[in-house]
């Protein structure tokens, strides 16, 4: 006997779903919002990280153009 799937429940607009339950579209549907989920969140720790960078570089800059002692 085969032993059932636990429920993977998904919450859309206060309504919850099990998405073991989902047709072919509907599963195909959710598969796209996780994967952009997923980007979401890795182009926004790409981005922190840009920033990060940025400002380091702004940094040095602004040392380098500070007037030279001589």
């Amino acid at each position: 006997m085969a032993k059932d799937k636990q429920p993977q429940i998904v919450t859309i607009d206060e309504v919850e779903y099990d998405a073991n339950n989902f047709n072919e579209e509907q599963g195909l549907l959710f598969n796209h919002c996780v994967d952009l989920d997923r980007k979401i969140a890795s182009t926004n720790f790409q981005l922190q990280q840009l920033t990060v960078g940025k400002d380091s570089f702004i940094k040095l800059l602004k040392t380098a153009l500070e007037p030279k002692e001589e």
